[in-house]
């Protein structure tokens, strides 16, 4: 058995490549080890957390109504009928990948894949090993949950993401470890389901590297009993009055804490999926944090052989898998195309969301580069005024003298939709008053955008704040 391009892993980045490939004319084999296609993203990630946290935003704003005129019965949680129509979600959508391989021909493989050398591949499948012999190959393997040493447990009590969106049951107490952007979502999601959460994050704020400000924002928005800059020590299993429960122990600075829960989520981070793939005996070399090592054309130690998404290193985002993806299939077309990680945005889809594309404050500051800030807050934004969510913030940096877009960090409802049009402004290259200078439709969200990029020169219409001098405004291009 042979193929042009062999593909391993069916995620988005996988996926992507697989179609993209097959629309360019080239032959693929698609390899996944599971039934449905779609990877973690579409099966046990992102689509199914993204339902939850729309139900999330359903019930802010059906409470909230009551305040507006809007008398509304108590909300009540059906969760069987939440976990049938996640799963109904889902399902459509594997559906919908199976359709489209048939359509573009591709042949789909289900097993375990392992290099035998640069050129082969072992394929150990439920009924029969195959080798696979190959001219390029795309490894998209993705990640898996990584848990702490501190946690030795198989407790059923104890999850990861996987098991958190189950949605087996609602516990009254749940512990999340790590308060990066998987542990936020998820918590929101229980605690608006009914659980009380508490957070523990081993960092001195939640959402490390995200911009301080926002964060503050967030956390006053979010009703979890926060414990940052802690570790933890142990969390066991143990019995009280015949129920299960866990036992978590943790340190912040001197003082240490004993707590009991109902259930824990482990969110901790991921860790990229390269054991049993044969990387050492394809001579593909791995870096020193044990991801797949790559350079801007996607390609391994081996030219060959390419790898994208989360198992070549953070950020771990599906929509940067796909780029990727993207990026290796021209290359193997001879076509020239290298990835920029320059303009990659970020997204916490909580209640606010936060949103962020390109440099942040400390990175300029780290580099020494020039800049300025443009903000606009919410509650200046006749939109948010409507919509009773005035909580948001956006914030604008820009080069100091060439006032070209640097980075910009949103807070707010529905900024997963704004982040977009500031991706392009730092892909391009675009400067202040190209942004500026745009017409954006009022009321929008969207105008804070261009508000907070008018406020770099102090000439926001909806905000006073006396800036720098403006003589050089619309004298930057």
């Amino acid at each position: 058995m042979s193929a042009e391009v062999v593909v391993i892993g069916a995620g988005p980045g996988g996926y992507t490549a697989a179609f993209y490939a097959a629309d360019l004319g080239l032959e693929v084999t698609l390899i996944d080890k599971d039934k449905d296609l779609g990877g973690v993203c579409l099966n046990r990630g992102c689509i199914p957390s993204k339902f939850l946290l729309h139900l999330v935003g359903l019930k802010h704003q059906i409470l909230e109504a009551r305040k507006w005129g809007l008398e509304c019965s108590e909300v009540k949680i059906n969760l069987e009928k939440i976990r049938k129509t996640k799963e109904k979600i889902v399902r459509k959508l594997n559906l919908g990948l199976n359709s489209l391989v048939k359509s573009r021909k591709i042949q789909v493989l289900q097993g375990n894949a392992r290099f035998l050398d640069p050129h082969r591949l072992e394929i150990q499948q439920a009924t029969k090993t195959e080798i696979l012999e190959f001219q390029n190959a795309i490894i998209a393997t993705g990640s898996h949950p990584s848990v702490p040493n501190a946690i030795s447990s198989d407790s059923s009590l104890i999850w990861t993401s996987d098991e958190a969106l189950e949605l087996r049951t609602i516990p009254p107490r749940l512990l999340v470890v790590g308060g990066g952007v998987i542990g936020l979502e998820l918590g929101q999601v229980y605690q608006t389901l009914g659980s009380k959460i508490t957070i523990i994050e081993m960092l001195d704020q939640l959402a490390p590297g995200v911009d301080p400000e926002l964060v503050k924002i967030l956390e006053k928005s979010l009703p979890f009993e926060i414990h940052t800059s802690s570790q933890l020590l142990s969390l066991q299993e143990k019995q009280d009055k015949g129920q299960k429960i866990l036992l978590a122990k943790w340190t912040k600075g001197e003082k240490e804490f004993n707590q009991e829960f109902d259930a824990a989520l482990i969110a901790t981070g991921r860790r990229p999926n390269t054991e049993n793939l044969g990387l050492s005996e394809a001579n593909i070399e791995i870096s020193p944090q044990g991801f797949i090592a790559v350079n801007t054309a996607q390609q391994t130690s081996q030219p060959h052989i390419y790898a994208i998404g989360d198992v070549v290193g953070p950020p771990m985002l599906a929509h940067k898998a796909s780029r990727q993806a993207r990026v290796a299939v021209e290359n193997i077309k001879q076509m020239p195309a290298e990835f920029d990680n320059r303009a990659i945005p970020s997204v916490i889809f909580t209640d606010p969301e936060v949103a962020w594309v390109g440099a942040s404050e400390q990175e300029l500051k780290e580099q020494n580069i020039p800049y300025e800030v443009g903000k606009f807050p919410w509650a200046a934004s006749g939109k948010a005024l409507t919509l009773h969510r005035t909580e948001g913030l956006c914030k604008v940096l820009a080069h100091r003298k060439t006032k070209r877009i640097l980075g910009v960090h949103l807070i707010g409802a529905h900024v997963s939709e704004l982040i977009a049009e500031a991706t392009l402004a730092v892909e391009m290259g675009a400067v202040v008053e190209d942004l500026s200078s745009t017409i954006h439709t009022h009321p929008t969200l969207s105008e804070t955008i261009m508000e907070a990029c008018e406020a770099i020169y102090g000439v926001a219409t909806h905000i006073f704040e006396k800036k720098q001098s403006t003589s050089n405004f619309k004298n930057t291009k």
